[in-house]
């Protein structure tokens, strides 16, 4: 494990990182592969006005990622997001980092997992953007059920921060996913959930279709658990394209 984490800083280290490649906002243990250049542009949408009867402007990211390990067993990825949120004192610095290392399903033996352990939102301001989270997460994918996977997260207490100003910089990571080839291979269904009363915790559902073996879109909404915080719930339109 200490052999992952300094893997995952490493790839920080090298370049700049971008929301991991993940569920719907929770990070997963998917990783690119070896020099395949991955782009996100994402874009969140309020669904109703704030208590004060004015309405947050959209928020919207843009980043690439890449992988950066040419092994089998052991992957990793790293990027950079650009993103912005409405808000000048954290658009004026809107570059956050991220990088990503693990291990596919039954890579180890027939039974193992897939593990992941990374960063993400390792922002450049310090006190403002600088969320730091890391986690691990665990998967394993059941036939007809699909992929379940659970794990943990930890950051920056300075940022992560409930209404009150309490601490909330942690909480569980618990997500399902499925393709949906019944219907079609292109197909995909998602929930996830990241708990905790700071910007970082959600609950999230979503579908995806593949237009191409490079190329996916996806609907999703967004369930705040603290909108005194985050703001009131978001749609969100996610377009993956691989380069």
């Amino acid at each position: 494990m200490k052999t992952l984490i300094a893997l995952a800083v490493l790839g920080i280290a090298a370049s700049a990182g971008a929301t991991p490649s993940g569920e719907i906002l929770m990070p997963s243990t998917d990783i690119q592969p070896y020099k395949v250049l991955h782009l996100n542009i994402d874009a969140f949408l309020r669904t109703q006005d704030e208590n004060n009867g004015t309405r947050k402007g959209p928020m919207s990211m843009l980043g690439p990622t890449i992988g950066v390990l040419p092994t089998k067993k052991i992957q990793a990825e790293t990027g950079f997001d650009l993103m912005y949120q409405g808000d000048k004192s954290l658009d004026n610095n809107p570059l956050y980092l991220h990088g990503k290392v693990g291990t596919p399903e039954k890579s180890l033996a027939d039974w193992s997992p897939a593990l992941a352990v990374g960063g993400y939102n390792i922002g450049t301001k310090n006190g403002a953007t600088n969320q730091d989270i890391v986690y691990g997460v665990v998967a394993r994918t059941f036939p007809k059920i699909g992929r379940l996977s659970a794990g943990y997260y930890g950051g920056n207490g300075a940022v992560l921060r409930d209404e009150q100003g309490h601490i909330a910089n942690n909480g569980v990571l618990l997500s399902w996913d499925r393709a949906m080839n019944e219907v079609s291979d292109k197909l995909k269904f998602a929930v996830d959930y990241q708990s905790g009363q700071s910007l970082a915790g959600s609950t999230n559902l979503g579908c995806s279709w593949a237009f191409s073996k490079k190329t996916s879109a996806l609907l999703g909404y967004d369930i705040w658990n603290n909108r005194a915080v985050a703001g009131k719930n978001t749609f969100t339109l996610q377009v993956d394209i691989d380069l």
